[in-house]
């Protein structure tokens, strides 16, 4: 699946007033009507079932330098939010300074998959707050090279 790029966004969300998220990959718009998206969490994460039990999240879009903040939440290791900048939006969620967008939701319907639950979520509010270029994730890095992408320049001559 890595030759299939995709955007990197991290799960927040609060359990019992402390902040938990997780890196993701596994993103999606569901439906426009009623607006849902979906992502995938592992089972055997610490972050999903805590945000599960609060009910909402909030799926924070990662722009293209914001590597720092997917090394932090991808890890299984150290308290995720010491020494960063967030604040907790009105939906009770965890938001990110300097992301690409916010989208708030609340759990609407999950599903198991394998190893892996897949989760509904009911859209409450969406957040742009910047313009500037996503985080792609493609094979097994960030950023997508030109010369790995684009067909050789083609001679007209």
């Amino acid at each position: 699946m890595g030759s299939f790029a995709s955007g990197v966004t991290v799960v927040t969300g609060c359990d019992d007033g402390e902040p938990v998220g997780f890196a993701c990959q596994s993103f999606a718009s569901v439906s426009l009507d009623p607006p849902l998206v979906l992502f995938c969490a592992d089972h055997r994460g610490r972050a999903w079932p805590r945000i599960r039990k609060a009910g909402g999240f909030c799926v924070n879009v990662l722009a293209e330098q914001q590597s720092d903040l997917c090394d932090r939440f991808g890890s299984s290791r150290g308290a995720k939010f010491a020494g960063l900048s967030w604040q907790l939006s009105r939906w009770g969620s965890p938001v990110l300074p300097g992301v690409l967008a916010r989208v708030h939701a609340r759990v609407h319907e999950v599903h198991a998959a394998g190893d892996h639950d897949v989760v509904i979520g009911e859209v409450l509010e969406l957040e742009t707050p910047t313009q500037d270029r996503p985080m792609v994730f493609f094979r097994g890095g960030f950023g997508i090279e030109p010369e790995l992408v684009l067909p050789d320049a083609w001679d007209w001559a």
